[in-house]
């Protein structure tokens, strides 16, 4: 029986490989997995109504599940489980709890904590899900990092913008559907991965036997990397990153609906508007991920890292006074920049880790990145309610910051620009 699976699996992987590819096959999982996310937020005039919320107490259904994701990672990277279990099979166990988690906040959820204590349960499962997509990667094409990772953040980011889509093609069904059909998704994801299974070049660290007497034999610990100057500009640079990107994406139903946007694109409406602009960075990421080919990952990441900033810059200033055109420019070329930098931060410090401890420093990156998103979302939705569209301000500080930490880190780093493909 399971050499009968064994068999039909390894047939799967080869499909999956001659003819999609591996990179490609993660990509569209990615996708598919990383649906649960934003999928709440897709329904939020839904959530609104029903329970009688705020833009505000919608935010905190947003900082759930980005405060699950912080707990998953920050477990699988201190305890070492990144590095110590296939990528795959935690992914596939991650895709399926998160699925079924999602399922419940759409169809058992009755308010809002009730709906909050499910989406923290989506958030742990998307910690197999964004960390192990990037280490599986890594272990399938290690020698071009930055562009196949920027693939990846691709389907990232129409994952954050598909339930918005979904919201628009399903406008006339309930919102548990909607939300139901991410959980599908998901579901499909994981198969796919469970199909291809970890690449030729993946390590897995063993278990440090029990019976070890010295501290030679044990592995070196996570917090190790950030010791490394080129993994700490990385780290830096991908913070400030993280302080604009989510609150963005959180915010830009909110951008859309107090301009005029939604009135000048009617057709869309607030949900095909916001996907448009969100997922625009899909093709910020791709070109991105084919420039670090070219001038390497540092000057993409720290050139994306910029002009999303002055992006943000010239909307607080001017979204008074621009005309609705120059307004819509001005959000889809933040959206196309405010997620380019995002994978080739992660293929800077992937490529200054040691091959053993590639998942758990990703991991627990990516757990202090979400953990500034938490505090950069509440802030920015809380301020929000008061200011209106200047709270955009408060996006600013993300980007200069980041770019100072990168810079400031890398100062005697060994060849920080190196091209990394």
């Amino acid at each position: 029986m399971d050499s009968s699976i064994t068999v039909k699996r390894t047939a799967l992987q080869k499909l999956l490989v001659n003819n999609l590819g591996p990179v490609a096959t993660i990509s569209i999982a990615q996708l598919f997995g990383t649906a649960l996310w934003f999928s709440a937020n897709s329904t939020a005039g839904d959530l609104m109504r029903i329970w009688h919320a705020s833009a505000a107490d919608i935010g905190w259904l947003t900082d759930a599940v980005q405060l699950g994701f912080i707990l998953g990672t920050l477990v699988i990277s201190l305890s070492g489980a990144a590095d110590r279990f296939r990528a795959s099979t935690i992914f596939v166990y991650a895709a399926i709890a998160g699925a079924t988690f999602n399922v419940c906040f759409a169809w058992l959820s009755t308010g809002l904590v009730s709906g909050a204590i499910l989406r923290f349960g989506v958030g742990v499962c998307l910690a197999g899900i964004y960390p192990m997509g990037m280490k599986l990667i890594v272990g399938w094409a290690p020698e071009r990092t930055g562009q196949a990772l920027a693939q990846l953040v691709a389907m990232l980011t129409l994952g954050t913008a598909l339930p918005h889509a979904m919201r628009v093609m399903g406008a006339g069904f309930p919102w548990q559907m909607i939300i139901t059909a991410s959980s599908v998704l998901a579901l499909i994801g994981a198969m796919l991965i469970g199909a291809l299974g970890d690449g030729p070049h993946a390590r897995t660290r063993s278990p440090l036997p029990l019976s070890s007497p010295t501290t030679e034999a044990r592995p070196p610990s996570v917090l190790s990397a950030f010791r490394m100057r080129p993994f700490r500009a990385a780290t830096l640079g991908y913070f400030g990153h993280m302080w604009e990107l989510y609150s963005f994406w959180t915010t830009v139903p909110l951008l859309v609906a107090h301009t005029a946007l939604a009135t000048r694109f009617s057709a869309l409406g607030v949900s095909g508007v916001s996907f448009c602009i969100i997922g625009i960075g899909a093709l910020g990421s791709l070109v991105g991920g084919v420039l670090s080919r070219h001038i390497g990952s540092a000057k993409v990441a720290i050139g994306a890292l910029a002009m999303s900033g002055l992006c943000a810059l010239t909307f607080a200033i001017g979204w008074r006074y621009l005309p609705i055109g120059a307004i819509a420019a001005l959000l889809v070329l933040w959206g196309a920049s405010v997620v380019a930098d995002s994978p080739q931060f992660s293929a800077l410090a992937a490529k200054a880790c040691p091959p053993d401890l590639v998942g758990s420093a990703l991991a627990i990156q990516n757990s202090i990145g979400f953990a500034i998103t938490v505090v950069s979302i509440a802030a920015t939705v809380a301020l929000f309610e008061h200011v209106g569209l200047d709270a955009t301000w408060l996006l600013i500080p993300g980007p200069v910051l980041g770019l100072l930490g990168f810079a400031t880190a890398s100062r005697g780093a060994a060849s920080p620009s190196a091209p990394i493909s």
